[in-house]
């Protein structure tokens, strides 16, 4: 038998997490004894575990604490990490350690190095010179650079679930639209404030049925308050924002009015080349071609965006980014400082965004589509906040909830 001690601690009872890695163990034909288990008596108080795992073979074992250490435990010994080179760009040892989001450290060297730009499916690069560590997407890796591999010396730390009152967990359940819409939208407000009175920064991913609902002045009127520091987002909410503040439509439909306009279906096409004529949305902004909407507020108040294109996008406008290589890196450079996402109405950028942010991001995921809202759990962000509801309704009043706070 292949033997290995594992330590547990936190809110292991309250969050499940004693109970998940039984199961686990159990479930890869595994077998364990619990050593010992100290339990919190008090909200305060955190509880510990010493699991001693058994298995008939190293590569079953091994396979368990791979799964055990992402669920937040830790093998009793500090072992080293052991690194291995990479053999060429964008190539990484098979047994190489592959991330999640939460909060991780690696032993080397005598001391515990915490990675600081976490995120999930990438690899943990050594710098044996500088002794520093960090994460890194597999087509940024290059020959020669030193790559964690195993489970050895590797610390992952899950968000622990809090057993005071917390105003945003109580919307941690499964997504339905079957909710109290009002309150939801109250404790985002609440939460959203409490970020910007410490002087955190929050970042919008939208998509066009934000233009298309009629809430682009709110999301306008967001950033220009500052609400909203930046913006993700893709061609065409950027163009189909244009379209309404050139023409009043967005696809051709007025915005205030739901009227279908004649010809206005070139409306977006229109407002493309208008930019293409001033060379970006910037130029736009200060030629005062571009005098209102979500982009001209970017511009007016150095809110940066990042907008990522797709296959289907016409034009593009000359301000996306066509490589999505590209896109992906600006993103991951732009959310390190944030505190807060609120993806609206856009399962792809949320997708990606949700993939590149570490679990002590709070997130929020609203759409109109059940599936939509639960396809980033399902991805592996555990921590993102679901809320299955109109678009059109949801900014209008999360607007007038901020003010409330404010007033």
């Amino acid at each position: 038998m292949f033997v290995q001690k594992i330590r547990l601690s936190g809110h292991i009872i309250d969050s499940f997490t004693l109970q998940k890695v039984m199961d686990t163990i159990i479930d890869q034909d595994g077998d364990y004894e619990i050593e010992e288990l100290n339990v919190g008596k008090h909200n305060n108080d955190i509880s510990t575990a010493r699991i001693r795992i058994e298995c008939e073979n190293e590569k079953k074992l091994d396979k368990i604490l791979d799964m055990v250490t992402d669920l937040g435990a830790q093998l009793i010994e500090e072992e080293e990490v052991e690194l291995v080179a990479s053999q060429k760009d964008s190539t990484v040892p098979d047994n190489f350690y592959s991330t999640t989001n939460y909060n991780t450290k690696i032993y080397y060297d005598n001391r515990w190095i915490n990675i600081d730009n976490i995120e999930m499916d990438c690899v943990l690069v050594v710098d044996t010179e500088n002794k520093t560590a960090c994460c890194k997407p597999l087509n940024n890796v290059k020959k020669g650079e030193m790559i964690v591999v195993g489970h050895k010396g590797v610390k992952v730390s899950p968000p622990e679930k809090s057993r005071g009152k917390n105003t945003f967990e109580f919307m941690n359940s499964e997504a339905s639209a079957e909710k109290p819409t009002r309150s939801i939208i109250h404790n985002v407000a609440s939460q959203m404030k409490e970020i910007k009175d410490k002087g955190g920064k929050i970042v919008v991913v939208g998509g066009p049925a934000v233009i298309h609902t009629g809430c682009a002045q709110i999301l306008a009127d967001l950033i220009k308050e500052h609400y909203v520091d930046k913006l993700f987002a893709g061609n065409a909410l950027a163009t189909h924002d244009i379209e309404n503040a050139l023409y009043g439509t967005s696809l051709g439909v007025k915005t205030k009015t739901g009227e279908l306009v004649a010809h206005g279906h070139k409306h977006h096409i229109c407002a493309i080349n208008t930019i293409n004529k001033a060379g970006s949305i910037k130029n736009a902004v200060e030629q005062g071609i571009l005098t209102s909407g979500v982009m001209y507020e970017c511009v007016k108040n150095n809110a940066p965006y990042v907008l990522a294109g797709s296959i289907r996008d016409d034009g593009p406008l000359p301000d996306v980014i066509t490589d999505s290589q590209v896109a992906q890196q600006r993103m991951r450079e732009e959310i390190q400082d944030v505190d807060m996402v609120i993806m609206i109405a856009t399962l792809l950028h949320s997708v990606a965004t949700g993939n590149l942010i570490p679990a002590r991001i709070k997130s929020v995921c609203v759409d109109i589509s059940n599936a939509s809202v639960t396809k980033l759990s399902d991805r592996g962000s555990a921590q993102v906040i679901s809320i299955v509801t109109d678009i059109g309704s949801f900014l209008p009043i999360l607007y007038e909830e901020l003010h409330k706070l404010e007033e």
